[in-house]
């Protein structure tokens, strides 16, 4: 079991769509009217399309950065993994992604972005963090106290991820399992999504079941 400890926040579809469109409002009542609409893949999907549909805009494309894995992960550098596939230039453009955290995905993505010559670009997404060295344009929150946020398009992968960090060579059951995501974590997870979790652990190799309960079957 990996010993640190923090907290998680799970936010439900509904909070999610009720921050999306406090999104919008900000960037609508802004007056900023953009030509082209970037989502930062993954996170950035999903808030992305909603901005979109309260702004009555179409024109949305993505790119994809990596800088953390699942269950607060962090990855080495930010790295552009799909890059852009149209030219931007003398386009004003609006950044969609779900948090800022470090502040490392939307740098890469400002700095990969200007260097195509675009007329302007702001930046918005759901949560900031003040631990984040960006400040984005909009926000439709900011956090002070840091903590993880689990988004509900990434609920799953990011549960299997932290059941990976409690579960150790010592077998668990299921009871146990939720009580140290909860006591570790913060996290409040149902039997059923806990054991379709579990389910997928045993699938992808991350656990296995004895006689006694679960173990990770691999290093952390």
């Amino acid at each position: 079991m990996t010993e640190d400890r923090f907290d998680c926040q799970l936010v439900s579809w509904e909070e999610a769509y009720r921050l999306e469109l406090e999104l919008a409002a900000r960037i609508k009542s802004s007056g900023y009217r953009p030509d082209l609409v970037i989502a930062i893949g993954r996170g950035g999907f999903v808030p992305a399309r909603v901005v979109c549909d309260r702004l009555l805009h179409t024109q949305l494309t993505s790119i994809r950065i990596e800088r953390w894995g699942v269950a607060a992960h962090k990855l080495e550098r930010a790295t552009i993994r799909f890059p852009l596939s149209v030219g931007i230039s003398n386009m004003r453009v609006l950044v969609v992604d779900d948090v800022t955290d470090t502040g490392d995905t939307l740098s890469a993505a400002l700095e990969y972005l200007w260097s195509m010559e675009p007329d302007d670009i702001k930046t918005g997404v759901l949560h900031h963090k003040l631990s984040s060295r960006v400040d984005p344009d909009y926000c439709s929150e900011i956090v002070k106290r840091w903590r993880w946020i689990v988004y509900p398009w990434a609920f799953h992968e990011e549960m299997l991820g932290f059941v990976e960090r409690v579960l150790s060579g010592n077998p668990l059951g299921m009871e146990e399992i939720r009580l140290r995501l909860k006591r570790v974590y913060g996290i409040d997870i149902s039997e059923p999504d806990l054991s379709d979790v579990l389910e997928d652990a045993l699938l992808t190799g991350k656990a296995e079941l004895t006689g006694e309960g679960y173990v990770r079957a691999e290093p952390f």
